[in-house]
This record gives C-alpha cells, sequence and structure tokens, in this order.
C-alpha cells in the first residue's frame, strides 16, 4: 500500500514508518501539521492516511479538520484517524458523511502491530475500522440510543463487532456463529434501528453511526 503518515511527535512519526515498512509497504510522505496533511493527501492520494487528530499549530483538530476536507474533496479516499483519547465526536464526525474507508484508532492500539495492519488494510479497501478499546470506553460510559434499546443481546454483539469494521464472516468466527446467522441477525438489527436497503449509503456505517448516539 501507498501510505501517508501525518503526526507531529517524531518517535511516533518514525515509529510508524518503519513498523508500515517492516509490512512491505510505502510510505510515500509524512506531514507534521494540519496544513501539510490535506496538501499530501490531496496530492498522493495515498492507499490509505494515518492521521494524528491532534496537530499543530494549536494541537486541538487539526488532524481530522484536514481529512474531512480532504474527503470532501476526495469522497472515499481511505483516512484511519489516531487519537491520544476515546472522543465520541470526532468518530461521529469522521462517520458522518456515510462513506466507507475510514477508521479510528487510539495510539496505544499502534503497539499491536497485527491488529493494526489488519485494520489499516481493512480501511484501504474502502472498510470500517473501530478500535475495540473505544468500543468499549464507549459502552463503559454510558453511550446509548433509545433505537438500541429494541436489540437483543446477541444483536448488541453483532453491532458491536461491526462497529470494530468486522466482516459477517469474522463475525461468526468471533462469536461461533455461521455467517447466514450473523446475516440474519443484521438484517434484524438493521430493521429495529429503521435503516433501510439504499443504493446511496452504506447500511454498515448508519448502524455504526446509531451505535455512537448520532442525534
Amino acid at each position: 500500500m501507498r501510505i501517508l503518515v501525518a503526526e507531529d511527535l517524531y518517535l511516533l512519526r518514525d515509529g510508524m514508518v518503519r513498523l508500515l515498512e517492516a509490512y512491505g509497504h510505502e510510505v510515500v510522505a509524512t506531514a507534521t501539521t494540519g496544513a501539510e496533511t490535506l496538501d499530501a493527501m490531496l496530492r498522493w492520494r495515498p492507499d490509505v492516511s494515518i492521521v494524528d487528530v491532534r496537530m499543530p499549530p494549536t494541537q486541538s483538530d487539526e488532524g481530522l479538520r484536514a481529512a474531512l476536507a480532504a474527503r470532501r474533496s476526495l469522497p472515499g479516499l481511505p483516512v484511519l484517524i489516531l487519537s491520544q483519547h476515546v472522543e465520541q465526536l470526532y468518530a461521529r464526525e469522521l462517520l458522518a458523511d456515510g462513506a466507507t474507508g475510514v477508521g479510528y484508532f487510539l495510539k496505544e492500539s499502534v503497539f499491536d502491530a497485527d491488529g493494526f495492519m489488519d485494520a489499516l488494510e481493512r480501511v484501504a479497501k474502502g472498510g470500517t475500522a473501530m478500535d475495540p478499546v473505544v468500543i468499549t470506553k464507549l459502552f463503559a460510559n454510558g453511550t446509548t440510543n433509545r433505537r438500541l434499546e429494541g436489540l437483543t443481546d446477541r444483536e448488541r454483539s453483532v453491532l458491536s463487532l461491526m462497529a470494530e469494521g468486522l466482516s459477517n464472516q469474522a463475525i461468526g468466527q468471533r462469536l461461533f456463529l455461521s455467517e447466514s446467522a450473523i446475516s440474519k441477525y443484521t438484517t434484524a438489527l438493521f430493521g429495529k434501528l429503521g435503516i433501510t436497503d439504499d443504493d446511496h449509503v452504506n447500511r454498515r456505517v448508519l448502524a455504526v453511526l446509531t451505535y455512537l448516539n448520532k442525534p
């Protein structure tokens, strides 16, 4: 894959570059500010960009804003956002356009190299990837949505794994169920969440937005 790494901390940036190259990927560019990130994403159009949320000059959300701006110019441009802490708003904003090719991970999860690379490859292929730690913390913080109350425990488990970006086959393996059984659960939860089949939107992304309590 051709990858952009946007991170202002030298040690983390250099470490990610070395990790990516060790897995046989090419880092086509690096960036250390929000402006550099946007310019690099538009110029290089990488297969996937790894972007830190907080970047200079203000260390607020310049990285996220750059990624969102790039995706407005190039819809579906794959990006995996890194954050130091769980920020529900960041995850919601990233998924808000209903497009795929997005991920949201905590920086600490980069140390699980295989898991991180697996998520990065899913995002590059147009899928979604949410850090399992993010999903756990959102539930622990009491994230609720009235539409979720009608789901069974099994349907909630399926939705939680769907939020991580897993396919029906992968969810089935995790829950020790057949792929056809998972397909039935996803169809049922889509119906309960009021998500209809539409060629213009991705139902799995809409389900994850519901999970994240999008108003």
